[in-house]
C-alpha cells in the first residue's frame, strides 16, 4: 500500500476542511418548518444524497405565507396604487412554490453549485414579489444567463420549479428536467400526461437566453435558448398523488431492472391511503432496498386530501 506523502498535520486540516465544508452544506437543506402547508393538499420530500451527506441535488421550499410577509408587501404595494401587484399577492396565500435541482455528478464539491443557485434564486424570489408580486419566467431567464457565464462547460443543472395552489392547480417550468407523474387514486395507476403539457428547456446554463437584453454579449456557437413557458395542468382528484423527482430516481436500476416507472407505480399502490411524508418514506424505504444507489436521488410527493 503507497504511503500518503501528507503529514499529519496536512491530514488533520484537509479532515477538517471536508468535516466544515459538510456542516455548511447542512444548513442549505430545507428544515422541516419550511414544507408547505396548504388547505386541503400535503406536500413533504427530501433529498437522498449518494454519498450520505450532500452531493448535487438540491430542494427548496417556498411558502410564501411563511417565507415572506405578504401583509407588509400588500399594504406598500396598496399605498403605490398597484393592485396589480396586491392581486398576485393575495393568490400566493393560497399557493407553495417547490425547486428540484440536480447538478451533474454526485461530489459532495458539487454542493457549491447547488448553494450558488440556492441563494440566486432565493434573492431573485425577493425582487420578483417587490416588482411583480409573484414568480415570473424572467427569474428563471435571469439564473440561465447568470449560469451559463460563470458555470463550468463540464457541468449542467437541471431544474424544475412548480407552483401548486389550494384549487389544485399546478404549473411549472422545467429545465432539461424529467416531467411529473400523477398517479390517480381512482385509477390505481399513473395517468398519461400530453407532451404538450410537459414542455421543457435545455439545462441551466446550457445556452444563453434569446430574450435577454445583454444577449450581444455572449459568445455561443450552439444557438440561444428559447424563452421559458409555463405547463399547466388542472389537477387532482381525491386522494391522487403528484410526484416531482430527479433522474436519481427514473435512472434506478438492479442488474438491467427498472425501478421506474413499474416498481414505483407498485409501492405507491400499496401506500396510496398514507399521508404524503409515509408515502414518502414508504417510496424511500422501498427505493433503497431494490438496490443501492447510484446517483443522488430527490422527490416530492404531493397529495390532495
Amino acid at each position: 500500500m503507497k504511503k500518503s506523502s501528507l503529514s499529519p498535520d496536512q491530514l488533520e486540516f484537509l479532515t477538517g476542511e471536508v468535516k466544515n465544508f459538510q456542516e455548511i452544506a447542512k444548513y442549505i437543506r430545507p428544515l422541516p418548518g419550511e414544507v408547505p402547508k396548504l388547505n386541503g393538499i400535503e406536500v413533504y420530500g427530501d433529498v437522498i444524497p449518494y454519498n450520505g451527506v450532500c452531493g448535487g441535488d438540491h430542494l427548496i421550499y417556498v411558502d410564501f405565507k411563511k417565507r415572506f410577509d405578504l401583509d407588509a408587501r400588500i399594504r406598500q404595494a396598496r399605498e403605490k396604487g398597484r393592485l396589480d401587484i396586491v392581486s398576485n399577492l393575495e393568490r400566493l396565500r393560497r399557493m407553495a412554490g417547490i425547486v428540484i435541482l440536480d447538478v451533474s455528478g454526485h461530489h459532495a464539491t458539487d454542493t457549491i453549485l447547488v448553494a450558488m443557485l440556492h441563494q440566486a434564486f432565493l434573492l431573485g424570489a425577493i425582487y420578483e414579489l417587490d416588482t411583480f408580486g409573484e414568480i415570473t419566467n424572467r427569474l428563471f431567464e435571469n439564473l440561465n444567463t447568470r449560469f451559463y457565464n460563470s458555470s463550468s462547460l463540464s457541468k449542467f443543472v437541471t431544474m424544475i420549479y412548480g407552483e401548486i395552489a389550494e384549487d389544485c392547480s399546478f404549473r411549472f417550468i422545467s429545465a432539461g428536467h424529467p416531467s411529473p407523474v400523477v398517479f390517480s387514486s381512482r385509477h390505481d395507476q399513473f395517468m398519461h400526461v400530453s407532451p404538450e403539457l410537459c414542455t421543457s428547456f435545455p439545462p441551466i446554463g446550457t445556452l444563453p437566453s434569446d430574450n435577454d437584453i445583454d444577449r450581444t454579449r455572449s459568445t455561443t456557437i450552439l444557438g440561444f435558448k428559447d424563452p421559458y413557458e409555463v405547463n399547466e395542468w388542472n389537477l387532482m382528484g381525491s386522494g391522487d398523488i403528484l410526484l416531482l423527482f430527479t433522474d436519481g430516481l427514473t435512472e434506478h436500476v438492479k442488474a438491467g431492472d427498472s425501478y421506474f416507472p413499474k416498481l414505483l407505480e407498485q409501492k405507491i399502490r400499496e401506500v396510496k391511503h398514507l399521508k404524503a411524508r409515509s408515502i414518502f418514506d414508504a417510496i424511500k424505504t422501498h427505493f433503497l432496498e431494490f438496490a443501492p444507489p447510484s446517483d443522488d436521488a430527490s422527490f416530492v410527493v404531493i397529495k390532495r386530501t
